[in-house]
C-alpha cells in the first residue's frame, strides 16, 4: 500500500481531469499516486487537421512509449483515441463506467440555423465523422476545421463569426463548464450516432506488470468494456481511423446488445447504417461491418484511401 502509483496522461485540461477521476477511485481503494504530464503530437501541432496526420495514435503514441519504458505505471486515455492495434506489450486493463456518449453543438444565438435552409450557417469541427454527419444533414452549410483543446476551441468560436462548434458532451461535463457556457447556447445531437468509444476514459499498462493489472480490475466496469469490444471491433473490421467517418454506439441492457454502426463517405452524401440486436458479444460488431463492407462500404473506403494517397 504504500507504493506510489505513477499515472500517465496528456497535459490537456480534460486529459487531466480524467487522469484525477483514476486517482480518486485509487485513492478511495487506498492508494497513493502521482500525475506525469506528457505533451502528445496531437497537442503540439495544432495547426493542421487529424486527418492529416500519417500515423494512428497522435493522443497516444508518446504515453504508450513511456509506458513501455517503465517510467510510468498507467496511462489514462480517451479511449476514441486509442488505435485498434495496440503494442503487444500493452494491454487496456480497465474500462471506467461510461459518460455521455452524445454529441453537443454549442451555438451563438438563436437555432433558426438549425431549421431554416435559407440560412447559410458556418459550423467548425475538426472531427471527420461529425463533419459527414452535418454535410447530410445540412448540405448548404460550410464547415471549418477546429483544432485545440476544449476551452481554446470555445475561445475560437467566441472571436469568429462562426455560428455553431461540435464537442463531446461528456467533455464539458467532465470540466464542469457545461452549464456555464456564457454567451452560448448548446444542443444535444440526438441524432449524431458517436466515435467508438466515446464517453469512455481507459487506462492502459504493461502486460509484464502483473501487480498494476489486477490492481487496475478493480476500476473496470464489466458493460462499459463489452460495449467498447463490441464498438472497437466494429471499427476495426472495416478498417477505420481517425481518417474514416465511422460511428459505432452499443447498448448492453438485460444481456442483450443493442448495436448501431455506421459508415459514411467523406461529403456525407453516401452512407451505410446498421442495426442488429443480439446476445453474442463476440461477434455483433464484425457482423454489423461485414454486412456494411457488402453494401457498398468497400467502394467508400476505396475511394477515401485513393484521395489520401492523392494527396
Amino acid at each position: 500500500m504504500n507504493r506510489i502509483i505513477r499515472i500517465g496522461t496528456r497535459d490537456s485540461p480534460l486529459a487531466i481531469s480524467q487522469a484525477i477521476e483514476v486517482q480518486k477511485i485509487l485513492h478511495r481503494l487506498g492508494y497513493c499516486s502521482h500525475l506525469f504530464f506528457i505533451k502528445s503530437e496531437g497537442d503540439l501541432i495544432q495547426n493542421i487537421p487529424i486527418d492529416k496526420f500519417k500515423k494512428v495514435g497522435v493522443f497516444t503514441r508518446k504515453l504508450t512509449n513511456v509506458l513501455i519504458s517503465g517510467k510510468i505505471d498507467m496511462a489514462v486515455h480517451s479511449l476514441k483515441d486509442v488505435p485498434t492495434n495496440l503494442s503487444e506489450q500493452i494491454t487496456l486493463s480497465a474500462y471506467l463506467k461510461r459518460g455521455s456518449f452524445s454529441d453537443l453543438l454549442v451555438y451563438k444565438g438563436s437555432s433558426n440555423f438549425l431549421f431554416n435552409p435559407k440560412i447559410k450557417a458556418i459550423i467548425a469541427t475538426g472531427s471527420l465523422r461529425r463533419v459527414a454527419f452535418w454535410k447530410n444533414r445540412y448540405p448548404h452549410h460550410t464547415i471549418v476545421d477546429l483544432r485545440g483543446n476544449i476551452n481554446t476551441r470555445l475561445k475560437k468560436l467566441y472571436d469568429n463569426s462562426w455560428k455553431g462548434a461540435i464537442f463531446a458532451k461528456v467533455g464539458l461535463e467532465r470540466l464542469g463548464i457545461l452549464n456555464d457556457l456564457e454567451g452560448f447556447n448548446f444542443k444535444v445531437l440526438d441524432w449524431m450516432i458517436p466515435s467508438p468509444g466515446q464517453g469512455i476514459i481507459v487506462v492502459s499498462t504493461r502486460k509484464d506488470n502483473e501487480w498494476i493489472q489486477n490492481l487496475t480490475k478493480k476500476l473496470d466496469d464489466r458493460n462499459t468494456r463489452l460495449s467498447a469490444s463490441i464498438e472497437r471491433q466494429f471499427l476495426k473490421t472495416l478498417g477505420g481511423g481517425c481518417i474514416t467517418p465511422i460511428g459505432a454506439h452499443a447498448i448492453i441492457k438485460n444481456k442483450i446488445i443493442y448495436f448501431t454502426g455506421i459508415l459514411f463517405s467523406l461529403d456525407g452524401m453516401q452512407k451505410i447504417i446498421k442495426t442488429k440486436i443480439g446476445t453474442n458479444y463476440n461477434i455483433i460488431g464484425y457482423q454489423c461491418a461485414k454486412e456494411i463492407l457488402e453494401k457498398g462500404g468497400k467502394e467508400i473506403l476505396e475511394n477515401m484511401r485513393k484521395k489520401n494517397i492523392s494527396k
